[in-house]
């Protein structure tokens, strides 16, 4: 930790040291040192939260489901989990037969307050119902069901792969035997856009997850690359140097004949990242000389706004659903994820790590840290290693 870090605020979590950062596009800033204050962490108490007893699910697939499903709630952070026989504000329980699950919560009196069946595996079962169980008593989307997309060199060549968003379920996604990179899915999770290199330049790909249909759909001369679905996944945003230069342009997500350039920048401008209502970007420039955040009406214009961070090199934005806040990457000497408030205006140091992506709640991130990826509260500070030993990983990408 720096030595000139603020004073640490009653009972504050300890500050995660800074790291480093490389960004990598096919296209490499280099930007001056960079600078910010350090600010502590939110202390939550037991007290604030939401008690819980989760009885043991009935059926042989029982205690699969029960485990999954007590990890998801714990992991949520809304909610503290009470041992067995002690009085909870709320029960969940639960009945499970072969490739189908009921579901069930009840208040402190008995009252039904949700009841809901679900098919599948035990894992996706109990994923499903414990985002049911966050929006009824929080009324915050949950973060469990949705996957998470990330590269890993495990194989000799960077490939995709998907897993679950505690480090579950993994499967390899791309077998390309080439570059393949920038994997990012579509809101529902059902798409996947990424960037290969099969044809010997960067090109976008989109994967169909249901079927496992692969097309080229971004193939302009130059480098294609850094896709990002729109909410409502009908576009997508990505950097595009056909006109000598990369610039962000948005290309429709099922015919390449749709598309517009967005950015008309003295630099480069990559790594775009959605508004949650879909009518502006945040990008990527370096306009200045070292990377900088800027924002941009989706529909283009001459510039975007330089948006003000404390930091000398930015790169990597994720913008939260909730459209408040921006995570991103910063090199104060090190890799580090920074959080932008932009309706406050504040900016906090979190954690070492790259390429943060939020979760449907805006209050998770997952990053990734040399061969691991991060879960992250960025509220309490608390983080969980959610998948390693798997190679070094990188530039996760969670549906919302």
């Amino acid at each position: 930790m720096a030595s000139n870090a603020l004073p640490f605020l009653e009972k504050m979590k300890k500050m995660f040291p800074l790291g480093q950062l490389v960004f990598v596009l096919s296209i490499y800033f280099f930007g001056a040192a960079a600078f910010a204050e350090e600010i502590p962490t939110i202390t939550v108490r037991k007290s604030d939260r939401i008690s819980l007893n989760v009885s043991p699910i009935s059926g042989n697939e029982g205690p699969a489901i029960s485990r999954v499903l007590e990890r998801d709630l714990d992991l949520s952070d809304w909610f503290f989990l009470k041992g067995k026989g002690r009085q909870a504000s709320y029960v969940v329980s639960g009945e499970a037969a072969p490739g189908r699950f009921q579901g069930k919560v009840t208040d402190a009196s008995g009252g039904n307050v949700l009841s809901k069946s679900y098919t599948g595996t035990p894992r996706v079962v109990a994923h499903l119902f414990a985002d049911d169980v966050v929006q009824t008593l929080t009324g915050k989307k949950g973060i469990a069901s949705k996957r998470v997309a990330f590269v890993s060199n495990r194989t000799g060549k960077k490939e995709i792969y998907l897993c679950d968003y505690d480090g579950g379920s993994v499967e390899q996604l791309s077998h390309d035997n080439a570059l393949s990179v920038r994997p990012a899915l579509n809101s529902d999770g059902t798409r996947l856009a990424y960037t290969g290199y099969q044809s010997g330049y960067a090109d976008i790909y989109i994967v169909d997850l249901n079927t496992g249909a692969r097309r080229r759909l971004v193939k302009f001369p130059g480098t294609n690359s850094g896709a990002a679905f729109s909410p409502d996944g009908n576009r997508i945003a990505c950097t595009v140097s056909r006109d000598g230069k990369p610039e962000i342009y948005v290309v429709g997500s099922s015919d390449i004949g749709a598309y517009r350039r967005v950015t008309r920048t003295r630099g480069v401008a990559a790594s775009p990242t959605w508004s949650p209502n879909g009518r502006e970007i945040i990008y990527v420039g370096d306009e200045s000389g070292g990377p900088q955040l800027y924002r941009i009406s989706a529909n283009g214009g001459t510039s975007g706004e330089r948006i003000s961070t404390g930091f000398g090199y930015c790169t990597e934005p994720s913008w939260s659903p909730d459209g408040r806040k921006v995570a991103f990457n910063v090199r104060t000497g090190g890799f580090s994820v920074a959080v932008k408030d932009l309706v406050k205006g504040e900016t906090r140091v979190l954690a070492n790590g790259e390429n943060p992506t939020w979760g449907a709640d805006s209050r998770h991130l997952i990053f990734s840290e040399g061969s691991s990826l991060i879960l992250l509260d960025s509220q309490t500070g608390r983080r969980t290693n959610i998948l390693s030993a798997f190679g070094r990983l990188s530039e996760p990408s969670w549906a919302q």
